[in-house]
């Protein structure tokens, strides 16, 4: 083989670069909570064996030779004849340095006749602009990139956070996509400073209405943690290698997986991963994969379909990804079963049978909501299946039979954590909701109630009248939360756990002390004993001393975003904060206002 670095080798390499074969591959880039498929970066390859095979190797080549500009343009024409030869569903990211744009647009590639000629719409392209030339100012694309965007084509930025690719690159260029850098994915489960830098580029592209990509994803714990930070996109071999002819299907499997990493991790009680076990109670955990046809397939193949498939009782019919009908196989059956229908409608499209309005929900729909909905629905919705959907694009189905056992799983475990007198969520679920808070980033108020002098009035007048004490406060909590964006568990006996994230929390806190002091009063006179306003007990010493009726005291510690990190350190400030609050006599709110000590340590 010839040394690329001698004499012959430089011609034979400059030959290679303008002529060679070059190959396209593509990599997947996935909405990360959905597991629904955003696109596929176009990436280039050079000759098997060779030593220009890799990218590094060949682009290297090329700027030795100064070649690398006309290289760039050939790759990109190469990868968006090879993604429309492929007729890959999705986005197109094409990779274009600031130098290979401004020729592109003097004339050395014409995109828009590139695009129109392999028969892709402009809005597929989303060109990644790299950093392999460092002297270009943003200011020199702006008329460049206005133009191109007029044609509805899109712009990323490519590896935030290496090299030049900075927040004044973003600011200036504006683009749809940001592609964050792997180095801040890579461990990231492990590494707070990672996970408050992608947070921040994550709240950061939201106010600047664009996308983040988290590139190097390469384990299902990487993916966790960028899914629970909020980050929209997620791309690395944990979701796909580059592939000459990648998968076209979406990824649900990889995001079962995902779900059962992140419960697994709540269950074990690890904190790498932020957990969020939401994926159980959602209509993803009913999806089955079934085969779909399209509204023009006749209907004696479909009829075929539901013959060879005996376990089969719905197929959905869809078109180009996006689900338009159901057709069952008892309704099927029926039309063929009349006289002559079968000859008549057997070579006719499907479309003329199917129901063209059956449920179809999002793959993140709670199942209470879906069982409400089903409840609701008219005809026999019960007995149907359903579809299920990624951002609208077809995933499978799901059945009635399968959510009902889903449901009696959910209600079973639920009752195991509940707490047996208030049926309120008790510590594993209160632990869970508070890590899950944390890790979204967003700031909320963990609010400790207590009751003052509880267990020796429930020495004195007996534990039903205690139970009924708790029942009450169980109540006064409940009707003072925001059951939209609060949360109240039960840690058990006298003491109750509320996170807030309403923004009048305080406010609250007040009415649900008056509340109680209101209502312990009329569960007195209901008792019999209206006349009593304070009794005799023995203190823990064992001396007899006087006690006014339960009083309410709550301690609460406003949570702002990186100061704590784990749920015990949450659960600390807001006992000591309840402990200031029974310090001071009757019923008492105490908010914590120091900054913690060591808590973001």
């Amino acid at each position: 083989m010839t040394d690329p670095d001698s004499q012959e080798g430089r011609g034979d390499v400059a030959a290679q670069l303008l002529q060679g074969e070059l190959s396209a591959v593509f990599q997947p880039i996935l909405w990360a909570r959905e597991g629904a498929l955003l696109g596929f970066e176009g990436l280039i390859r050079g000759p098997s064996d060779h030593p220009l095979h890799t990218p590094d190797r060949l682009f290297e080549a090329a700027r030795a030779r100064s070649l690398d500009i006309a290289l760039e343009l050939r790759c990109c024409r190469i990868v968006i004849q090879r993604f429309a030869a492929l007729r890959l569903p999705g986005n197109l990211f094409v990779n274009l340095s600031p130098t290979a744009l401004l020729h592109a647009a003097g004339g050395a590639l014409d995109l828009i006749g590139l695009l129109a000629a392999c028969g892709l719409p402009t809005s597929r392209l989303v060109i990644e602009l790299t950093e392999q030339d460092q002297g270009r100012a943003p200011g020199d694309l702006l008329p460049v990139i206005t133009r191109l965007r007029a044609r509805d084509i899109r712009f990323a930025i490519d590896d935030l956070g290496s090299g030049l690719s900075n927040l004044g690159r973003w600011l200036a260029l504006r683009p749809e996509f940001i592609k964050t850098d792997k180095t801040f994915t890579a461990g990231i489960q492990h590494d707070v400073l990672r996970q408050q830098i992608l947070r921040s580029v994550s709240d950061i592209a939201t106010v600047a209405g664009a996308v983040v990509v988290a590139e190097g994803v390469e384990t299902l714990d990487e993916l966790a943690c960028v899914v629970d930070l909020g980050v929209a996109c997620a791309q690395g071999y944990c979701i796909d290698h580059p592939a000459a002819e990648p998968a076209r299907t979406l990824w649900p499997e990889l995001m079962l997986s995902l779900a059962e990493l992140r419960r697994a991790d709540t269950q074990d009680g690890l904190e790498s991963s932020p957990a969020h076990d939401g994926a159980e109670g959602r209509a993803l955990r009913l999806l089955r994969r079934v085969p779909s046809v399209s509204p023009v397939m006749p209907n004696e193949t479909v009829f075929s379909l539901f013959r060879h498939h005996p376990e089969l009782h719905t197929i959905p019919v869809v078109d180009e990804d996006v689900p338009v009908g159901v057709l069952t196989r008892a309704s099927l059956v029926e039309r063929f079963s009349l006289p002559y229908q079968r000859e008549l409608y057997g070579p006719k499209p499907c479309s003329l049978f199917m129901d063209s309005k059956p449920l179809i929900v999002d793959m993140h729909t709670p199942l209470l909501t879906l069982s409400r909905w089903l409840a609701e629905a008219e005809g026999h919705a019960l007995a149907t299946d359903f579809v299920i959907t990624a951002r609208g694009q077809y995933l499978g189905i799901g059945s009635s039979q399968d959510l009902l056992q889903a449901l009696n799983r959910l209600q079973l475990r639920a009752a195991r954590h509940a707490n047996p007198l208030t049926q309120l969520p008790g510590n594993v679920p209160i632990d869970r909701q508070i890590q899950r808070y944390l890790a979204s980033g967003r700031k909320f108020a963990v609010c400790h109630a207590d009751l003052d002098h509880f267990k020796p009035f429930n020495d004195v007048f007996g534990y039903r009248l205690g139970d009924d004490v708790i029942r009450l406060l169980s109540r006064v909590l409940s009707q003072q939360v925001d059951e939209r964006q609060d949360f109240l568990g039960h840690i058990g006996g006298d003491d109750f756990i509320v996170l807030f994230r309403c923004a009048d929390w305080q406010q609250r806190c007040r009415s649900m002390i008056e509340s109680f002091s209101q209502g312990m009063i009329q569960l007195m006179v209901e008792a019999g004993r209206g006349d009593i306003q304070g009794y005799v007990a023995e203190d823990r010493q064992g001396q007899l001393r006087h006690y006014e009726l339960p009083a309410l005291s709550l301690g609460v510690v406003p949570v702002e975003p990186g100061v704590y990190h784990s749920r015990h350190q949450v659960a600390q400030a807001a006992g000591e904060a309840k402990s200031q609050a029974k310090k001071r006599p009757g019923p008492a709110l105490f908010i914590e206002r120091r900054a913690p000590i060591g808590a973001a340590a």
